[in-house]
């Protein structure tokens, strides 16, 4: 029987395959520099139930007598608490790469990696690789087998031309085969210092991406209802729809023109964000939609885009509010500031209409006719339409207040809100 003559190239393929079948069938002894102490335990149960045999110290000092038994690969914990302990970590390895007897163990650091530099560096000192925190064992042992397979096919190899190849072809081959693993590693290094790279870059770009649409979810909330909100981010164009009952109520400072003119403008502003920052808090309170101000206008709907069952009350119980609020605010020489206010119940269409600076709206009679209530009520007034009224009466106190000319109603009969029961 004829010996079967290997190339070159089938002694690459018979090494690698022997060596890869070696790691897979062999158990890998594992050296875990981890400083921390319990913080890897987690990684040691995975390797361990992988088929590893993992030696754990807890400083760089204790890892020199571990050395002189048979040892795979060494993992290797950089997150330390002080700058002269990561130095040690790197120093170690550079000592390692040194000896005779230890340079051929592949070192992995494991670590935050958050800066560059200590990725890079690294692998300047001999590391294989740079494993950055949280680890997931799965992908450790991974790596793991990947070095130590490229450890033992460069090994096996070796061996092979040493006993079957003669002295030039066993240089030249060995030659070759060192300058493919040197640049495996290489690319390897490079992939891997790329990938970390980008795994960072993404992390830091989707955290800015969820900051920033987090502040337009939330300017665009203090513009507009939450549920109209919902609805333009599905449907683009106007966007409006009929209610049959909704409560509408307007209100305005008493005498505000002459009031301006006694105040700086900025004193006028700081006045007025003031009072419609607490008007604002009690709409809040009662589950109440504020539609918009009008220089010293403040107007509010209850039951709209959200139905609200007691609608009404809540928006009589805020005008109430609103009229001892306002009493807290002085327009000078002792005197308080003062509100008309009027209220109205019926069908409104409500929405957001246009393409640009959109702004949530009613429109209809039961608008105008609050408006009405409004501007025609008495100061300090709470005016209501009979509708208003007749909802009310058997929880609120009124009294008679007179009767209003609405322009296409004619005369209207109106009441005083003027407490509760």
């Amino acid at each position: 029987m004829k010996a079967k003559h290997m190339s070159g190239e089938d002694a690459w393929v018979a090494a690698t395959t022997s060596a890869a079948q070696h790691v897979t069938d062999t158990s890998l002894n594992l050296l875990l520099i981890d400083p921390q102490g319990q913080s890897q335990l987690f990684l040691v149960q995975a390797l361990t139930q992988s088929g590893c045999t993992v030696f754990t110290v807890g400083s760089t000092r204790d890892a020199w007598p571990l050395l002189r038994h048979t040892i795979d690969l060494i993992l290797l914990e950089t997150s330390l608490e002080h700058d002269s302990d990561i130095e040690s970590s790197f120093e170690l390895c550079q000592k390692l790469k040194q000896l005779p007897q230890t340079s051929r163990i592949p070192v992995i650091f494991v670590g935050e990696g958050q800066e560059k530099g200590d990725r890079l560096r690294a692998f300047e000192v001999g590391g294989v690789d740079f494993i950055q925190k949280p680890v997931c064992p799965e992908e450790v042992f991974a790596r793991i087998k990947l070095h130590v397979s490229l450890r033992q096919t460069q090994q096996r190899i070796q061996q092979y031309a040493r006993q079957r190849l003669p002295g030039r072809e066993n240089l030249s081959l060995l030659t070759n085969l060192q300058k493919t693993l040197r640049q495996q590693a290489i690319h390897l290094r490079e992939h891997n210092i790329h990938l970390q790279k980008e795994i960072c870059e993404r992390h830091q770009i989707e955290q800015a991406l969820r900051q920033e649409q987090q502040k337009s979810e939330q300017l665009l909330l203090n513009i507009l209802p939450e549920a109209i909100v919902c609805q333009l981010k599905q449907f683009q164009g106007s966007l409006a729809e009929r209610f049959e009952e909704a409560t509408v109520m307007f209100a305005d400072i008493v005498d505000f023109t002459p009031l301006a003119a006694q105040r700086s403008p900025l004193e006028l502003v700081n006045l007025l964000n003031q009072i419609f920052s607490a008007f604002d808090q009690l709409a809040n309170k009662y589950q109440l939609e504020k539609i918009k101000t009008i220089g010293d206008a403040y107007m509010v709907v209850g039951g709209v885009p959200v139905d609200h069952e007691n609608h009404t009350a809540a928006i009589a119980n805020m005008a109430l509010e609103m009229q001892t609020l306002i009493q807290t605010f002085e327009r000078g020489e002792n005197q308080s500031l003062q509100l008309r206010i009027g209220i109205n119940v019926g069908m409104v269409v409500a929405g957001v209409i246009g393409i640009k600076k959109f702004s949530y709206d009613l429109w209809g009679d039961t608008v105008n006719v609050a408006s009405r209530m409004e501007s025609q009520g008495k100061p300090g007034k709470i005016q209501v339409t009979e509708a208003t009224y007749n909802r009310l009466q058997t929880h609120f106190q009124f009294e008679p207040a007179q009767q209003v000319m609405v322009k296409g109603k004619g005369l209207m009969k109106t009441y005083y809100l003027v407490g509760r029961y």
